[in-house]
């Protein structure tokens, strides 16, 4: 597995040497037709993630996709992810971002951290889903969330999903996520580092399974850590989005004794409302086209359906790839 992250890792590095931002550039789009789900030419950029989470890694094999299949050349970089992919890439930053269903939903409604500023986005696909996955020390004293008050607990990057869902469960609990707990507003690299070292008494991380990182730290620290059930927050969460969806942690992702209840909230990959219809058409398809070598990428991307592919709203799905998900090849 660390070999595979490795080798996933420097594809990454690759591909983020030249990806600096900036709108793609090539052709108007075609209108309808067979030839309006090829890509033109041109150069696009793919918003990913922290460098220890599934973003990261099945963003750089996408990139590898996109560019080895298309006329497109993708680049992906590393990114503090959810909210700032949006953000950035309505700004004209980025031209495909990874996020979760749950952000996605503030920012076309213009909630939360979109507060009164609608995002003009539109979805590619709906892709696999991630799991909420909150760790402690087992000496932490901390048996379920309310039992975060007053402990060290790293929410996750900056305007990250992460930090979305883990606020919203804080709160949940009864617990304000500011005065009632040690936030640690960390990336996920920096949050294993400070539970291994005893910094940290615990963590919120939404990604896919495994997480490379969160492998790491259960495989070195074995059962000096423990995942916390969340599901008692559900309730809460469905209030605020019915995006939110109930799951578990399968024992054998992290060789625990028992599956581990969580929360589930689904991923999407947006685009900008003007991102050309023919490369919207042509990135979807390949989604399923070349999903066998996604999967060889990150074991995430097995998790990606057709029947699940077009179910992005409060988001709307782009044209384009409307078009691409209706001409998946079977």
């Amino acid at each position: 597995m660390r070999s595979k992250v490795l080798l996933a890792g420097a594809l990454v590095a690759v591909l983020t040497a030249s990806a600096c931002g900036g709108k793609q550039t090539q052709d108007p789009p075609a209108q309808g037709g067979p030839a309006a789900c090829e890509a033109s030419d041109g150069r696009i950029t793919i918003a990913t993630g922290n460098t220890g989470g599934v973003y990261y890694v099945l963003g750089g094999g996408l990139a590898q996709v996109i560019s080895a299949n298309s006329k497109l050349k993708a680049t992906a970089a590393e990114t503090g992810a959810s909210v700032q992919n949006i953000e950035q890439l309505v700004a004209g930053a980025y031209d495909i971002a990874f996020t979760l269903a749950d952000t996605a939903s503030d920012a076309v409604g213009g909630k939360e951290a979109f507060n009164g500023k609608p995002q003009k986005i539109q979805a590619l696909a709906r892709i696999y889903s991630n799991a909420t996955q909150v760790v402690v020390r087992a000496d932490s004293g901390i048996n379920s969330v309310a039992d975060m008050r007053g402990k060290r607990i790293s929410t996750g990057s900056p305007k990250s999903g992460t930090e979305v869902i883990a606020n919203r469960i804080l709160a949940g609990a009864g617990l304000k996520p500011d005065t009632d707990v040690q936030a640690q507003r960390l990336a996920l690299g920096k949050t294993v580092e400070g539970m291994k070292a005893g910094t940290l008494d615990g963590l919120f991380w939404s990604g896919g399974l495994p997480t490379p990182e969160i492998t790491d730290l259960t495989t070195s620290m074995g059962g000096a850590v423990k995942f916390i059930d969340v599901t008692p927050q559900l309730g809460a969460l469905k209030q605020i989005s019915p995006v939110y969806e109930s799951g578990a942690i399968p024992a054998a992702t992290y060789k625990l004794p028992a599956d581990v209840p969580t929360v589930m909230v689904p991923n999407m990959l947006v685009v900008r409302e003007d991102f050309p219809a023919n490369n919207a058409c042509a990135i979807s398809k390949l989604l399923f086209d070349r999903k066998a070598d996604l999967e060889q990428v990150h074991p995430a991307a097995k998790l990606i359906t057709k029947d699940h592919a077009a179910h992005t709203l409060p988001v709307p799905l782009h044209p384009g790839a409307e078009q691409g998900l209706g001409m998946q090849a079977h």
